[in-house]
């Protein structure tokens, strides 16, 4: 027995010596993937220190601005290429967590479009009136900059303190831009000049710089924080305009299109794929646009026929354009017409759903500088709840404005639009991090163009004339589909573009224009909505044909929006394997 007991120590000392010597097992895929989201969003928030303000997460700072010098842009360049070597060191198949495969799929996405576009060069070139510009983006941050504490107000300072830097830096970059032959339109440049004109006009305090100040109790803050607008944000403006004025407008493009600057084939191809998320051509979208006014015309001449006795589809948009009777008296109206049509989408909606944000959502106007070229535009709430979403209103000459369309916008900015899918995103604890603050258009924007149509399931609509107006706003990203590959790839003039928008919509011809001008400077970017909702809606077609009787509307909504902002292709996988469990 001793000897027996001996030679099974033995074996056993001699058996923990031998599994030393082998190598460690290999982490499971979901391990891998969870890590990977992880190492992608640390990395993400370090490069862009704004969206941690802009999501309100908790336990974060908000005393950054990013770095967009074109050295940063080379290190977040080569990070993303290592984070994309990382990702396909395993099998996304081996993934067992549906959630994680969600996770795994919105972090592939994120860098494979980012990839996909960098032929384009945007940060040598984009002056830019829209979201997409710096001025924009940050004349919205500085809002919800937090206050009300010693630490807030030192985070403030430092970081509108380096806006100068940021400003005199895009500077340099533009100026490179113009050596290496990137330029933006001229037309998109005047339209800057003029919000930078606005900006610098007017008291310190009227600034949408100047918010914290406005915003905090405390007085010596205050007074240091207005004289960092005045003594060193605004001089960095106004550099900025006399910048674009003087130096940059001379050397800025005629041509619209991008595929006037270098590589703007591929530039468009890229962006194409960014936004939409499909491997998809300039060609495909263009005649799928076709296909769609086509079909979206004949849905209003069923109305107009039934409410307006009428057959002349282009003749009553005419009417609803330039028809007194159609328009607002006022800024104030526009906002309560807009305030009705949430509140009754709050209560009509609901029932469609089984997630539902705690967060509200509000109704602004833009500010001055923005409201001439401002689309409407949604902001989610905070996460740790201190700010509620925000949905930026355009009451821009309200007098001229037609309200035909203005309850649909209300359903695609708010409920059961952007704002259902991204407080609900931001409040689901059980899933990744990365679902809560990275998606991409062609998911967000599809979903909100998809309320619209819910909007009228649901019989939100006020009348049959705001049913054309939904209609309207559909034909408005159908004509997106033909208008932005007409510009970029075929040789569209803006002219052109603006004629056959006013022909298929009831949009004004201000609007129409500053529409256009947006597609001109945002390549790519408005495509995503009638890409995504046709794809959101063959999925639910689909998943009603496998399921007949057992298809339920909540189950099939909360499918789409319990993982935050996949790509298209995933979310339709997702849907028939639901569907076929289920049936």
């Amino acid at each position: 027995m001793l000897k027996r007991l001996i030679l099974l120590t033995l074996c056993i000392a001699l058996a923990g010596c031998h599994s030393n010597d082998r190598p460690a097992p290999e982490p499971d895929a979901d391990a891998q993937a969870r890590k990977l989201a992880d190492d992608y969003l640390e990395a993400y928030f370090a490069r862009n220190p704004d969206q941690i303000t802009l999501y309100g997460v908790p336990g974060r700072k908000h005393d950054k601005l990013p770095d967009n010098s074109l050295d940063a842009l080379k290190v977040w360049q080569t990070r993303e290429d290592a984070l994309l070597s990382q990702a396909k060191q395993f099998n996304p198949a081996d993934i067992k967590s549906q959630t994680l495969r969600a996770t795994y799929a919105i972090t592939r996405e994120a860098l494979d479009g980012s990839i996909a576009m960098r032929s384009c060069r945007y940060e040598l070139w984009t002056v830019s009136q829209i979201v997409n510009g710096w001025q924009i983006q940050d004349g919205y941050l500085v809002t919800i900059q937090p206050v009300g504490t010693e630490a807030a107000r030192e985070e403030a300072l430092a970081r509108w303190g380096s806006l100068p830097k940021y400003v005199d830096t895009e500077i340099a970059n533009l100026r490179q831009g113009i050596k290496e032959g990137y330029t933006a339109p001229k037309g998109n440049v005047r339209i800057v000049i003029d919000q930078m004109r606005i900006l610098l006009s007017g008291r310190v305090e009227d600034s949408p710089f100047a918010s914290p100040a406005v915003r905090d109790k405390d007085p010596e803050f205050k007074k240091k924080y207005l004289a960092v607008v005045k003594q060193q944000i605004n001089p960095a403006f106004q550099r900025y305009h006399d910048f674009l004025e003087k130096e940059y407008l001379p050397a800025a493009r005629e041509s619209i299109a991008v595929s006037a600057n270098p590589n703007g084939a591929a530039c468009y191809d890229g962006s194409l794929r960014f936004h939409s998320t499909l491997p998809i051509t300039a060609k495909e979208v263009h005649e799928l646009g076709l296909q769609q006014v086509e079909k979206i015309t004949a849905e209003m001449r069923e109305i107009a026929q039934n409410s307006f006795h009428t057959t002349d589809i282009p003749a009553l948009l005419q009417e609803l354009r330039d028809d007194k009777k159609y328009a607002f008296k006022s800024k104030q109206e526009l906002i309560a017409f807009s305030q009705a049509a949430l509140e009754r989408a709050k209560v009509g909606a609901r029932s469609s759903f089984s997630l539902w944000p705690k967060a509200d959502v509000i109704i602004q106007p833009y500010p001055a500088f923005r409201e001439k070229n401002g689309p409407n535009e949604y902001n989610p709430p905070a996460e740790d709840g201190s700010r509620p979403g925000i949905y930026l209103i355009n009451a821009y000459q309200s007098e001229k404005h037609s309200r035909v369309e203005d309850e649909s916008t209300v359903f695609h900015e708010t409920i059961p639009g952007h704002h259902l899918q991204a407080a609900i995103a931001l409040e689901r604890k059980d899933i990744h991090p990365i679902g809560r603050y990275i998606g991409n258009d062609a998911y967000v924007e599809g979903w909100a163009l998809y309320s619209e149509r819910l909007g009228d399931e649901l019989k939100l609509f006020s009348s049959d004339t705001e049913r054309l107006g939904m209609l309207s706003a559909q034909a408005l990203r159908a004509v997106r589909l033909v208008v932005d590959s007409g510009i970029h790839s075929m040789g569209w003039k803006r002219q052109q573009a603006i004629d056959y928008m006013l022909a298929h919509t009831a949009e004004n011809e201000r609007d129409a224009a500053s529409e256009i001008d947006r597609y001109i400077i945002w390549p790519g970017q408005a495509t995503a909505y009638m890409l995504g909702m046709i794809e959101i809606r063959k999925a639910r077609d689909a998943a009603q044909q496998t399921m007949g009787a057992k298809f339920d509307i909540r189950g099939f909504h909360d499918r789409v929006l319990e993982d935050g902002g996949v790509p298209l292709v995933f979310l339709k996988e997702k849907i028939a394997a639901w569907a076929a469990a289920g049936k």
